[in-house]
């Protein structure tokens, strides 16, 4: 096995980091479907002729795709080179190389016009500068007078795949898998996170977020143009690359979550709740019912005899209970001597159970003169 291949791009460093968070594999629902589908060809496809065509076509798939796959294994190692290069900037490895990162971000977030200028001055020193380099290369024995000019002394450098089962080969291959094993968990973990926020299994909190996003893109339609654009994208850089560093790594890890991301986290959602609870109201309008209550009156006492000195006193009448029946004289509950069902006070008066009142006004019928002189 060769140790590399010559002009091939391929991650010699550190591999590229999987993240370690379990996850369930369907190895054995892939075989066993697989199995279900070849078992209907077989079934379909009875005839040996279109058998071995169908053979035929699937070892010149089979040899298509591998061969598709060694490609991509020998040449997708310039993406790795410039994942590790990335990495190692931004974790602060050589902290001059990410200094000066940090002072060339800052210059073109202050001067945006020079971003035209980026790709420019990579094509120049990452691209031509090496290639002319590659061609005329410094004399083996160290001089002073070192000369860039003249005729090439060394053939143009191409770059090539890695040739099979080489271990820049097999590195490539290491990083892919690591690669999309990354990709799959931060997939699984932005599945798991903002989708039973997002797709409405619960209706308030994913009403609460359409409300907020849309709030803000009216407020940013009208004020986008007043914001320093140009300070919060340099800040939010300077924090990207300080949270980098080794030293805010090892301060993030002694319990600065336990202690100050936790409970602050705790606060905010236990705040979201209670606002979404008192707010957020999904349920149809409540349905709105008329009711009526009837006053009994009875009199105070029985009307005087007309031989009586006190013949032109007339009884009164009096509030008696308050009742949801008007007790009618020939009503089947008055004539069975059947006490009348009421209360005493109008206050006491409660609405059917699983309904309230909407307001503690009531409106007092003053056209039911007609309708209680045909009932007494």
């Amino acid at each position: 096995m060769d140790e590399y291949t010559p002009d091939a791009f391929a991650n010699r460093d550190e591999p590229i980091p999987a993240i370690n968070v379990s996850a369930s594999s369907g190895t054995s629902g892939v075989s066993s479907d697989s199995e279900s589908k070849r078992s209907r060809l077989k079934n379909l496809i009875p005839s040996p002729k279109l058998k071995k065509k169908t053979q035929d076509a699937t070892s010149d798939a089979g040899e298509s795709g591998h061969s598709l796959q060694d490609r991509l294994f020998a040449k997708i190692g310039v993406v790795f080179v410039f994942q590790n290069r990335l990495i190692r900037l931004l974790s602060w490895r050589t902290p001059s190389h990410t200094l000066s990162f940090f002072m060339i971000y800052t210059f073109i977030c202050l001067n945006p016009y020079l971003i035209p200028l980026i790709p420019i001055i990579i094509t120049l020193f990452f691209l031509l500068v090496p290639a002319y380099l590659s061609r005329h290369p410094p004399p083996p024995t160290p001089s002073h007078t070192y000369s860039i000019g003249g005729p090439p002394l060394a053939p143009p450098r191409t770059i090539k795949p890695a040739s099979e089962m080489s271990k820049d080969f097999f590195r490539n291959m290491r990083d892919l898998q690591n690669s999309m094993h990354d990709f799959s968990t931060i997939h699984d973990a932005l599945i798991a996170s903002i989708t039973p926020s997002t797709n409405f299994s619960n209706e308030p909190l994913s009403s609460t977020i359409f409300l907020f996003l849309f709030v803000i893109a009216c407020l940013l339609f009208i004020t986008s143009h007043l914001l320093p654009w140009r300070f919060i994208a340099l800040l939010s850089g300077w924090a990207a690359i300080l949270l980098g560093h080794p030293t805010i790594q090892d301060l993030a890890s002694q319990n600065t979550y336990k202690d100050h991301v936790r409970p602050a986290s705790d606060t905010a959602h236990s705040w979201l709740d209670r606002w979404i609870a008192s707010d957020i109201i999904l349920d149809s309008a409540p349905e709105i019912r008329e009711v009526e209550i009837f006053e009994l009156q009875r009199r105070t006492g029985l009307p005087s005899l007309p031989s009586s000195p006190s013949s032109n006193l007339v009884s009164e009448y009096e509030s008696w209970v308050f009742s949801p029946i008007p007790w009618e004289p020939l009503a089947p509950a008055r004539v069975a001597g059947e006490r009348v069902k009421g209360t005493r006070f109008f206050e006491d008066v409660q609405p059917p159970r699983g309904w309230e009142w909407e307001s503690k006004k009531w409106e007092l019928d003053l056209g039911a003169r007609e309708w209680v002189e045909e009932r007494i």
